[in-house]
C-alpha cells in the first residue's frame, strides 16, 4: 500500500516509516522539519518538507495518491501549549482537519490518528487509565489533540472514511531529541552522556508509563488492517517514577552527579499509566520491550551518536 506518515522525519513518525518499509509499504513523508531530522528518514521514503496546514499540501495527495494516512505531525510540548494555546489548536486541529478533508477528497481507505494518552486524560480517576476513562486535559496540547479525536468518527459516518485512534504513553528510544523539552529519558541520558547537571523537574514521584520505540511502530503496522472505529492506549500499563528513570539511567551511563530538583512544570500530570487490555484483545498487541532493555538501547544510541 501506499502510506503517507506526517510527521515521518520525527522520533517515532521516522520509526513508523521504517516498519512500514520492511513491511515493503510505499511511504510517503511529510515533514516541516521543525523537529524532524532529515538524516532520520529511510532513503526508500520520499520526503516532502512541508506543513500539514500548506495550501500545497493538496498538490502532494493529487500526485501521490495515499490509500493510508498515518498522523503523528503535532505540536506536541505541554510547556509551549501553556504559552501558546492558539498555535497548538491551529497546527493540531485545524492543520489536522486540513489533513482529513484532503484524505477524503483523495480516496484514501483509512486515518490512522496518533493521540496521548499522557495527556487527554487529565489527572486519572482510576489507574491504569482505560479508553472509557473521562477526558479532561489540563493542558491546551492534551486539549488539542483529544479535540480532533471527535472528528473522526464524524467523517467515518458521513464519509466513509476509516480510522483508528492510538493513544501514546511516553515513548522512548532512539531519535529522541536530547535537547527538546520532551522526552525526559533522552534529556537525562543526553545530559549524563555530557557530564551535565540533570535536573527533575518537581519532587520526581511523578510517574508516567514508558514505552519503547520499536513497539509502538508494531502498532502501527497493525492498525493499517484492524481495529477500524477503535481507540487504543499503547503503554505498557505500569507507572514508573521519574526519580526511578533518573536512578536507571545513572547507572546505564555511570553518571557521578546527584540529581537536583527545580520547580514542577506547569499543566503536567502527575500520575498516569495506561489500561492496553484492549489492544491486546482486538489486536494482538503488546509491549515486548522491558524498561531495563529499552533504556540501554536508547543509552547505546546516545552514546554512538556522540
Amino acid at each position: 500500500m501506499r502510506i503517507l506518515v506526517t510527521g515521518g522525519a520525527g522520533f517515532i513518525g521516522s520509526h513508523v516509516v521504517d516498519a512500514y518499509l520492511e513491511q515493503g509499504h510505499d511511504v510517503v513523508v511529510i515533514d516541516d522539519l521543525s523537529t524532524g531530522k532529515r538524516e532520520n528518514v529511510h532513503p526508500r521514503a520520499k520526503l516532502y518538507p512541508m506543513d500539514i496546514r500548506d495550501e500545497e499540501l493538496e498538490g502532494l495527495f493529487a500526485t501521490e495518491r495515499p490509500e493510508i494516512i498515518n498522523h503523528h505531525a503535532a505540536k506536541a510540548s505541554v510547556r509551549e501549549s501553556m504559552a501558546s494555546p492558539m498555535l497548538y489548536a491551529d497546527v493540531n486541529i485545524l492543520g489536522s482537519l486540513n489533513l482529513l478533508q484532503l484524505s477524503r477528497k483523495y480516496g484514501a481507505k483509512k486515518f490512522i490518528y496518533i493521540s496521548t494518552g499522557g495527556a487527554v486524560y487529565g489527572e486519572p480517576e482510576y489507574l491504569p487509565a482505560d479508553e472509557a476513562h473521562r477526558i479532561q486535559p489540563l493542558d491546551p496540547y492534551g486539549a488539542s489533540k483529544a479535540a480532533f479525536e471527535h472528528y473522526l468518527p464524524l467523517y467515518q459516518a458521513n464519509h466513509g472514511m476509516r480510522f483508528t485512534v492510538l493513544r501514546y504513553g511516553n515513548v522512548y528510544g532512539p531519535r529522541q531529541d536530547p535537547f527538546g523539552e520532551a522526552g525526559v529519558v533522552a534529556i537525562f541520558a543526553g545530559q549524563m552522556l555530557r557530564g551535565e547537571q540533570a535536573v527533575i523537574n518537581g519532587s520526581g514521584d511523578q510517574e508516567r508509563d514508558f514505552v519503547y520505540v520499536s513497539d509502538v511502530a508494531q502498532a502501527n503496522i497493525l492498525a493499517l488492517d484492524s481495529g477500524d472505529g477503535r481507540v487504543y492506549n499503547i503503554g505498557t500499563g505500569k507507572g514508573t517514577s521519574i526519580n526511578e528513570i533518573f536512578a536507571r539511567l545513572k547507572a546505564a551511563t555511570a553518571y557521578e552527579r546527584a540529581a537536583v530538583h527545580g520547580p514542577p512544570k506547569a499543566g503536567e500530570v502527575f500520575k498516569i499509566y495506561l489500561n492496553v487490555d484492549r489492544v491486546a484483545r482486538e489486536l494482538g498487541w503488546q509491549p515486548v520491550t522491558d524498561l531495563q532493555e529499552g533504556l540501554r538501547h536508547t543509552v547505546e544510541y546516545f552514546r554512538a551518536d556522540g
